[in-house]
């Protein structure tokens, strides 16, 4: 997965719209919509449950029955795919209204979704769960800190995501653009789980470093995630518990953001490489500062175990968050390569054959889709989307009935 899962994936830690802010390392960008004339509306806040006096913190709770409502304006329509175009959404509905929401992935039951979200009284990324209806919002994560990159567990009863709070309840600082574009790779993300109501919260990888974007098989047995360990931001698996931790890509870059397939013999994901001994140099000691420049991101897929790499485009700009359909054959993702504006800040969805053959353009908003996932039965899709947002940099989460 957008830590930087640009999962943030660029996937799995950045929100969309400061995901596209930090994209401006390959085109310059930063991502600043066109103000739409309308209201900022709020929405339904979970607080953090009350910790007893001397007792152990209580990090989750359940909201209720009480979902999130669209904003009342004159200018919102009532179909909200672009007009004419998303041929492969049947339709299209709008899960959370306010805020900044990304990385909404389905249960393995496809029942719930668990997402990240900057909301009031947070006021960075925090980790909430809610139904398909947008309903029974819970917040999961400690609510200090600052989370990214979070998953169901294949049984529905645990959940996985990354946590800076161990460090203090604080935000981490904000990159240093003194040195240019840069994202902040967080030293102090460890990776955690808890239950999925939020309580019994346990360190799974708590080390010295980077360690987000964590993904689980479909069989529960193994977890995919990047870590900057040894020197470079690479892939790695390990076992369910936490042992059993394998390195399974080598090349310089960043390589983040992976999933498995839904038969779990594959895994997809982003990365930047290059051969430049230049940017190769200065991204090591940028790295050494916990910072990243990336530029441009490409698909790869591999055996679960590291074996056979192969990238899957080549199409320039940024492409990134990318997941497999249940088929196995096709592979929707994110990339703004095709947009002319040299500030290159639309991004929209993609489908790509596996082979790198047949890339269709599947959405036609003219900010920000991103973050794509399939139910297990292909039928429909959640995604994020900067698209009839309340106030100017609004990112939420869109529930679709996909059509092959």
């Amino acid at each position: 997965m957008t830590s930087l899962s640009l999962h943030y994936a660029l996937g799995a830690a950045l929100l969309p719209s400061a995901l596209l802010a930090s994209l401006a390392s390959a085109s310059g960008l930063r991502h600043e919509p066109p103000v739409e004339p309308q209201a900022p509306q709020s929405q339904p806040t979970p607080q953090p449950a009350a910790r007893p006096s001397g007792g152990p913190a209580l990090p989750g709770f359940l909201l209720g029955g009480r979902p999130e409502s669209a904003p009342a304006t004159a200018s919102r329509p009532s179909d909200l795919r672009a007009k004419g175009e998303e041929k492969h959404l049947a339709s299209l509905v709008q899960l959370t209204f306010g805020g900044q929401n990304a990385e909404g992935y389905f249960s393995f039951d496809d029942r719930r979704i668990i997402f990240q979200s900057t909301r009031p009284p947070y006021e960075c990324d925090q980790i909430f769960s809610m139904n398909l209806e947008g309903s029974e919002v819970s917040l999961l994560s400690t609510g200090t800190g600052k989370t990214t990159c979070a998953y169901f567990f294949p049984d529905g009863q645990r959940v996985l995501f990354a946590s800076t709070h161990a460090a203090g309840p604080e935000c981490p600082p904000r990159p240093d653009y003194s040195k240019g574009y840069v994202w902040r790779v967080e030293p102090t993300f460890d990776i955690y789980t808890a239950n999925a109501d939020g309580t019994g919260l346990k360190p799974l990888v708590q080390q010295p470093g980077y360690d987000a974007e964590a993904t689980i098989s479909r069989d529960g047995k193994k977890i995919v995630f990047t870590s900057d360990r040894d020197g470079d931001l690479e892939l790695y698996s390990m076992n369910a518990d936490g042992t059993g931790v394998t390195r399974l890509t080598f090349a310089p870059g960043y390589d983040g953001g992976a999933f498995f397939s839904f038969d779990g013999t594959k895994i997809i994901y982003r990365a930047f490489h290059t051969s430049d001994e230049k940017v190769l140099a200065e991204n090591r000691e940028l790295l050494k500062q916990g910072l990243v420049r990336p530029t441009t991101m490409d698909l790869y897929v591999m055996d679960a175990d590291g074996k056979n790499v192969r990238q899957v485009t080549k199409l320039g700009g940024a492409s990134f968050a990318p997941f497999l359909h249940p088929d196995g054959k096709r592979v929707i993702f994110s990339t703004n390569h095709h947009d002319k504006d040299p500030k290159g800040r639309e991004f929209d969805l993609f489908l790509v054959n596996l082979d790198g053959t047949g890339l269709e353009q599947v959405t036609f908003s003219a900010q920000f889709d991103g973050f794509p996932m399939w139910t297990s039965d292909g039928k429909r899709l959640v995604f994020a989307s900067n698209r009839h947002g309340a106030a100017p940099r609004d990112t939420n989460l869109f529930l679709a009935e996909w059509k092959d």
